[in-house]
């Protein structure tokens, strides 16, 4: 087994010229392919506790996806899709096939990717996951959703993030339980540029939907929520619970949206014991 060190050292990173755009992509350890594909206003540090850890295991490949981290932005006119994105990039990095963990966002990047290159799927983490096509959003989360983009436009992206991180209930918990963890989360969202709040994203999406085509997935799927995340992913996780053949729920305790950072050893012991079955 590799020591911490020994793992750090055989970090790769770099940058892909791919589909008219670049990726920031990082790579460590050996053995099977693992990809992780972090949510919307986060990057590759959403996956600080996992990356070295499940090295010891896979081949672990983590990137900013266009818009996000290191990666270039999106260009106005010019139509681009997450899915052929991370196709491309595979593509580049002699990846042929891959285990597939998404978190919220990158859940929805990672389901869409598995429909429509199924044979490069082996097996499906799907954490806090938004689905496309997915219509039953409650009246509190889109109330929540429209301030902060209206947040962004009034103040800037900085502002507004300062204002969710201290005047959210959620964020203030979690400031008080686990500062180190609010600290990172902060940077994390600070360091995103609020691109997509104040422009029109020309991404292509899945069509038609995930929602509709979900028992087409016939990979091993792990469905893992947060115990206090919002009930709309708890409602989500329930939807592709019944429709995902092969899959199984787990809730992780004391986690909220994102658990591989605020419950990280729980999260991985559940990731890799699942993988382990694979």
């Amino acid at each position: 087994m590799l020591s911490h060190l020994s793992v750090a050292r055989l970090v790769t990173k770099g940058f892909a010229e791919v589909n008219d755009t670049r990726l920031y992509y990082e790579i460590v350890g050996k053995g099977h392919p693992l990809v992780l594909v972090h949510g919307f206003t986060c990057d590759t540090k959403v996956w600080d506790d996992q990356f070295e850890v499940f090295a010891k295991h896979f081949r672990v490949m983590r990137y900013d996806m266009r818009g996000f981290g290191k990666s270039a932005l999106p260009t106005i006119e010019k139509e681009y899709s997450h899915t052929k994105d991370l196709k491309a990039l595979l593509n580049q990095l002699g990846i042929d096939y891959a285990y597939i963990i998404g978190s919220s966002m990158g859940g929805k990047i990672a389901l869409d990717f598995t429909l429509e290159y199924p044979e490069l799927t082996k097996a499906l983490i799907l954490v806090d996951s938004t689905v496309g096509g997915y219509q039953g959003w409650s009246k509190t989360f889109l109330k929540s959703d429209e301030s902060l983009e209206k947040k962004v436009k009034e103040k800037g992206w900085k502002a507004a993030v300062e204002d969710l991180l201290t005047k959210t209930p959620i964020f203030r918990k979690l400031a008080r339980e686990k500062p180190d963890v609010a600290l990172r989360r902060k940077q994390i969202y600070s360091d995103y540029s609020g691109w997509h709040f104040v422009n029109a994203d020309p991404c292509r999406h899945l069509d038609p939907p995930a929602i509709g085509r979900l028992q087409e997935i016939k990979v091993p799927t792990l469905i893992i929520v947060g115990e206090s995340d919002s009930r709309d992913f708890h409602r989500i996780a329930t939807i592709l619970k019944k429709k995902i053949r092969n899959s199984k729920r787990m809730t992780i305790k004391g986690a909220g949206h994102l658990p591989s950072m605020s419950a990280p050893s729980e999260f991985n012991e559940a990731v890799l014991s699942f993988l382990a079955k694979v």
